[in-house]
């Protein structure tokens, strides 16, 4: 019968298969071992970055780079467990302007100024308060209304500005406050100036006079000068004409009737 037929291979040959079985399983063996030590490696690692990101240099690190990606809403996250997880690290007070710092570039300029305020109250004497003042100056001067606008955020920023140019008179960012201490008093000119010119097109002269003469008192040498001078010898020549007209109405008004005649 077919089935009961059994082959005979010869003893080397089958001497070699079963090394070759040996060496087959020893390989799979091999292989096994390599993949689990890259396996554990590769646990290892990430095991080794968890454990760097929760430190405060790693957390700090990780906000930063966020923050350098445009990521602010992580940085703030990264920072703020900084923050609140290691108080007593140096990096703490970094990650307290890191906060700032990213509300501040993602526009949320209420939120920002309220983190640079916090700092100015928890460090006084720190070294980075003149920039923290400028900051606090720029969060109002970059909510600035047209001049056809309020001008609120516009005085706030001047008075932050000036605040630090009188405290840190020598620091480079009282030297950066300044140039933009004269945008914000050229925007409350020039909101003087567009409200003058309202008053002197609708002919209430005296109320014109008053803000091109307040213009030329509290706002000179900002490049409205000439202008303001053009309107303000205008404004008093008609105010002239008025007067006049007004005088010579009350002659007539006031003058005796004439006798009538018999």
């Amino acid at each position: 019968m077919i089935g009961r037929v059994r082959s005979k291979l010869p003893a080397r040959a089958g001497r070699e298969s079963a090394d070759e079985r040996w060496r087959g399983g020893e390989a799979w063996k091999a292989g096994l071992l390599a993949a689990l030590l890259v396996l554990l490696a590769g646990c290892s690692w990430f095991s080794h970055q968890d454990m760097a990101r929760a430190t405060p240099e790693g957390l700090y690190r990780q906000g930063f780079e966020d923050y350098q990606a445009g990521r602010y809403e992580r940085a703030i996250d990264n920072f703020q467990r900084v923050k609140e997880q290691y108080p007593l690290s140096p990096l703490a007070l970094l990650a307290e302007l890191g906060i700032a710092d990213a509300h501040f570039s993602d526009k949320n300029y209420v939120e920002a100024e309220a983190a640079y305020m916090e700092f100015a109250g928890l460090h006084p004497t720190n070294d980075n308060l003149p920039y923290v003042l400028y900051q606090i100056g720029m969060c109002h001067y970059n909510q600035r209304s047209t001049i056809d606008r309020d001008q609120s955020e516009t005085v706030r920023a001047q008075r932050e500005f000036e605040r630090l140019i009188a405290r840190f008179p020598d620091s480079r960012f009282a030297f950066m406050a300044e140039k933009k201490l004269i945008d914000c008093r050229r925007n409350l000119a020039e909101q003087e100036f567009y409200v003058g010119r309202f008053y002197f097109r609708s002919k209430k002269y005296a109320a014109a006079l008053k803000r091109f003469e307040g213009i030329a008192r509290d706002y000179a040498n900002l490049g409205l000068d000439y202008k303001v001078d053009y309107f303000l010898r205008e404004t008093r020549r008609r105010l002239a004409e008025e007067e006049a007209r007004k005088k010579a109405m009350g002659l007539t008004d006031t003058a005796p009737a004439a006798a009538p005649t018999p």
